[in-house]
């Protein structure tokens, strides 16, 4: 069977494809974080100047009230969506949903993650923790996504007990073994710090579970 190689030759990408499909493919990308820049600023923009906004959230100890808007949070929360529906929401337009267990500095946090999808790592690196818990409890998927990769790309042996613990509460299951295994193999500088007895005393199950990991861990020696 002969090959016609001069088939073949005009089957292969020139460089001038190669630089086309680069060139629209950038140009895709440009256009993607355009969208999402656009998208981002007007819904933080919304949040900040309080505009038309129709519901207000409280944070903790009758703090300090938030302006928001309904429809945001009910499509960001299935949680907000079903309290919003309810007959106690529906009127007057600026009820108030509190979050008890919520400063007013996460909440603020909270509501920006739900406007724009993403938060400063600054702040992230403080509130992480309590933005997890809010999104276990009120359903949003996807500040747990971003949690839980947050936390696992700044796993250390000062926070891993912190880790599983939120982990554990969450349901974070590869996050959980992964702290549960960087404990065991840290468990020299973790053990005799000063937060494993408050940990031990309020968490006796993950204790447990840290124990048999290690002498699972021995045995494989």
């Amino acid at each position: 069977m002969m090959i016609n190689s001069e088939l073949i030759v005009n089957q292969i990408p020139t460089l001038g494809h190669v630089a086309r499909w680069m060139s629209d493919k950038k140009a895709m990308e440009n256009a993607i974080k355009e969208e999402l820049s656009f998208l981002r600023a007007g819904f933080f923009t919304a949040l900040r100047d309080q505009i038309h906004t129709d519901i207000q959230l409280k944070p903790a100890n009758n703090g300090l009230s938030i302006p928001a808007h309904r429809a945001i949070l009910a499509t960001r929360s299935q949680i907000f969506k079903n309290m919003l529906d309810s007959d106690v929401c529906k009127a007057p337009p600026m009820d108030a949903i509190t979050l008890p267990e919520l400063s007013y500095e996460e909440l603020e946090c909270l509501l920006e993650f739900l406007y724009i999808g993403s938060l400063p790592t600054e702040k992230v690196n403080k509130h992480v923790n309590s933005l997890s818990l809010a999104a276990d409890k009120y359903e949003i998927p996807y500040l747990s996504k971003f949690c839980e990769r947050h936390m696992l790309g700044s796993l250390s042996s000062s926070n891993a007990l912190d880790v599983l613990e939120i982990s554990d509460v969450c349901s974070y299951i590869s996050l959980k073994e992964t702290a549960l295994k960087f404990i065991v193999n840290n468990m020299d500088e973790i053990a005799f710090s000063a937060r494993f007895e408050e940990f031990a005393i309020k968490n006796p199950h993950l204790c447990v579970q840290i124990t048999r990991a290690s002498l699972m861990g021995a045995k494989k020696v």
